[in-house]
């Protein structure tokens, strides 16, 4: 999967935060397989820091905006976003098929 860490308005990316983020898209995959690309923007002005998560998938683009305090809870905040609109998009994938199955099965009988 192809990952992209964005900072805007001069802020540095750390190593610390670069692997945080690493870890957290790479948790993204046990809720859906076919993840092509995510693309993280950081921001931060005065006191927000703001984490904008965009999920490439077949068909879908998944988005979740979070800002807060602190970075990482602002990552953390998106990626529980990404996970639920993720499983979402699975479940309703999952239950065309199962649908299209079940025709399918009758057609036969």
């Amino acid at each position: 999967m192809r990952v992209n860490i964005t900072a805007r308005h001069g802020k540095m990316i750390s190593e610390r935060l670069r692997t945080h983020v690493n870890a957290e898209v790479d948790k993204l995959d046990k809720f859906y397989e076919g993840i092509i690309g995510c693309d993280v923007v950081l921001d931060s002005q005065k006191m927000d820091q703001t984490a904008e998560v965009l999920v490439s998938i077949h068909g879908y683009k998944l988005s979740a905006i979070e800002r807060s305090a602190d970075t990482y809870k602002s990552i953390d905040a998106a990626m529980a976003k990404l996970e639920r609109q993720l499983k979402k998009v699975k479940a309703k994938q999952n239950h065309y098929e199962n649908k299209r199955f079940i025709e399918e099965v009758s057609e036969e009988v």
